[in-house]
């Protein structure tokens, strides 16, 4: 393999393959930039294919975390891990605290949280190991509400607030009642956004390899159920990708009938051409890692002991930060996702 010319190599400053013989660890940790600060990014298990697959995710999506925490504003780099593996099988406790040694062992430049595959009781278990753990503390709002360290309410309140401003900037409406959404992906992040959506009147379509997430959304939020390959072609005003990234591509842009691109997957174009395809369609993009940066947010500020409420005001400006890159977008005749990249791009190089 032919690392330093791997096309999703980006100047990567630290890439570590871990083996741990006792508990079959296989993972990767990718770090792609500190210069802001230590590079926070979530643990991935999945089942890939092959090494190779298991890299491009991990190479795509540590770079994806530099973009997010810099269009943020968080003192925070850009990292990822990946478990190679299936979560529901092959996940064991000592798998985990093994994971938890390959972090440690890096001396604080990744701070490792959850992502697809993982959870809060497999962070707590990796943090038995390393203090460089995210996504774990109880938070409490002044109310007294409290919830877990999951990260993924936060997520999925960026990503509906980044829906609100997309569409009053495309529909030039003020409110979602009976706005079609799409969603691909119900799973924590999806099924948060759901209710969210349904509650502020949306008409909801959803599809998951998961059936059983499907039914859930059918049964609480009256949402029609849709094939997963059919998802694309739905008659809708939002196409929210909610699940794994590269769906944006030369096979589905034709497929899309929606006015707007918004959703809380990451990495959803395959390639940065693909931004400029969906603009040339006349199709509003909502760059992923700005929508969906209400995690990364989340995360971060536990570890600094920011109020709740502090965190949810700065979760909620994403709403403000994809209006800015709209408008732009629209004065200077260029893709959303150029905006975006530019916009981070001058806040973590160095």
């Amino acid at each position: 393999m032919n690392f330093f010319t791997h096309h999703e190599f980006d100047h990567h400053e630290q890439v570590v393959f871990c083996h741990d013989q006792a508990t079959g660890l296989k993972a990767i940790i990718a770090i792609h930039n500190t210069h802001r600060g230590p590079a926070l990014g979530g643990c991935r298990m999945y089942p890939y294919a092959s090494d190779e697959e298991a890299l491009n995710d991990v190479l795509r999506l540590s770079k994806g975390m530099t973009y997010k925490s810099a269009i943020a504003n968080l003192p925070l780099g850009g990292g990822k891990s990946v478990i190679i593996g299936d979560p529901r099988r092959d996940k064991t406790p000592e798998l985990m605290r093994a994971m938890g040694t390959a972090v440690e062992r890096l001396g604080g430049r990744y701070i490792v949280a959850e992502d697809s595959g993982t959870n809060v009781a497999d962070m707590l278990l990796m943090g038995a190991i390393t203090q460089h753990v995210s996504g774990i503390a109880e938070k409490c709002d002044a109310k007294g509400n409290c919830r877990s360290g999951d990260p993924s309410p936060m997520t999925a309140r960026g990503t509906f607030v980044g829906i609100q401003a997309a569409v009053n900037h495309r529909l030039g409406r003020t409110d979602l009642e009976g706005i079609r959404v799409a969603i691909q992906g119900v799973g924590n992040v999806g099924h948060h956004l759901a209710k969210q959506l349904h509650d502020a009147g949306a008409k909801l379509f959803v599809s998951d390899i998961n059936h059983t997430a499907v039914d859930q959304m059918v049964s609480e939020l009256g949402a029609t159920a849709v094939a997963n390959e059919a998802i694309y072609d739905q008659e809708v005003d939002v196409f929210a990708p909610c699940a794994l990234g590269a769906i944006i591509n030369d096979q589905t842009i034709p497929r899309l009938r929606a006015s707007i691109v918004a959703g809380a997957a990451n990495n959803q174009l395959a390639e940065k051409r693909h931004g400029e395809a969906l603009a040339k369609k006349g199709i509003l993009y909502a760059p992923d890692y700005v929508i969906n940066a209400g995690g990364v947010i989340d995360v971060c500020y536990e570890r600094n002991s920011v109020a709740q409420d502090q965190i949810i005001k700065q979760v909620d400006a994403i709403g403000e930060t994809l209006h800015e890159i709209f408008t732009r977008s629209e004065a200077q005749h260029k893709p959303t996702y150029e905006l975006a990249d530019q916009l981070a791009e001058e806040r973590f190089a160095g």
